[in-house]
């Protein structure tokens, strides 16, 4: 990607305006929260959200988690059963991620969620973080602040590090002040997804024993179970048989187009939603080939689960 120039924003209300500014902009911020640095981008623009794949190098479209300033803006995205509204009540702001089914009308990029029913949400405690949150007005998707595979970032000084020239700006808010990521529950029963800066012992007092996590539960943090249509995926097709729907890339005739200009960032925006869409149909897919580069690396991977044969 191009390098651009990677701005470091004080922790003051300017700050905070200007890097709401550069997220409404579909841009990248890493900001600080109490356990890491997250690097943000806008949960509802597939683009923005693909940026933050491509400014990691993460090598495959897991779930993220999306942070938001309070519970209220959290239930307008997730549904919140009894418990999870406890722990909610009990825990947010804090370092929990509470992994729930996605409310109607969400508005969230499919990207985010990995074409799951599912999104894993969080208020963090950080005051900058409030800020910043309040500031844009909407839900932030926000990993860790780091090239994928390495040390996740405690300070502004780690973020630039990294990722240096790949993001907008880092909004500077001193070290973290727990350092390590948060935990992750989700599931039925109630299951432990991702140990993390909340003790186990104080969700438990909430919940009682928590359940031991299953291969089929996904979370940020674990490996993603990637989203497999109804309908029968053809790979590397130059044009559809018939009876196929024909996903295109680059310019082609095609029933939907990833990116007619070949661009893999919007190719990755657009992956989940052109699936979902053709797989309404119920007509088997045929899908162009895609460069295996940069994104599209893991837009292949996601296609090669998607199309491997089913028990």
């Amino acid at each position: 990607m191009p390098k651009i120039s990677t701005k470091r924003l004080p922790a003051d209300a300017g700050g905070v305006a200007d890097a709401a500014r550069a997220l409404r902009e579909g841009r990248l911020v890493a900001f600080p929260t109490e356990t890491v640095y997250g690097l943000g981008g806008d949960a509802c623009d597939g683009t923005a959200v693909a940026g933050i794949y491509e400014a990691k190098g993460r090598p495959s479209f897991n779930p993220l988690i999306v942070h938001v300033a309070d519970r209220e803006m959290a239930a307008r995205y997730g549904i919140f059963s009894d418990q999870m509204a406890a722990l909610a009540a009990a825990f947010w702001p804090g370092p929990l991620t509470l992994v729930v089914p996605l409310a109607p009308d969400h508005g969230l990029s499919t990207l985010v969620t990995a074409g799951l029913d599912t999104v894993a949400l969080r208020v963090p405690a950080n005051a900058l973080a409030q800020d910043l949150l309040r500031a844009f007005g909407g839900p932030v998707a926000a990993p860790s602040a780091n090239p994928s595979g390495r040390i996740s970032p405690t300070t502004a000084d780690h973020v630039l590090a990294g990722l240096d020239g790949r993001i907008a700006a880092v909004l500077d808010g001193g070290p973290c002040s727990v350092g390590l990521e948060s935990t992750i529950l989700g599931g039925v029963p109630m299951a432990l997804l991702r140990p993390g800066g909340l003790a186990t012992e104080e969700i438990e007092a909430v919940t009682g024993p928590l359940a031991t996590a299953g291969s089929d539960i996904t979370a940020p943090g674990q490996l993603a179970s990637h989203y497999a249509p109804r309908a029968a995926l053809r790979l590397n097709a130059n044009h559809a048989h018939p009876g196929e729907q024909m996903l295109g890339f680059g310019p082609m005739q095609s029933d939907l187009n990833l990116s007619v200009t070949g661009d893999l960032v919007e190719a990755a925006a657009h992956l989940f939603d052109h699936l979902h869409r053709l797989d309404a149909k119920g007509q088997p897919i045929a899908v162009a080939p895609i460069p295996n580069c940069g994104l599209g690396r893991a837009i292949n991977d996601r296609l090669r689960r998607a199309a491997a044969p089913r028990d």
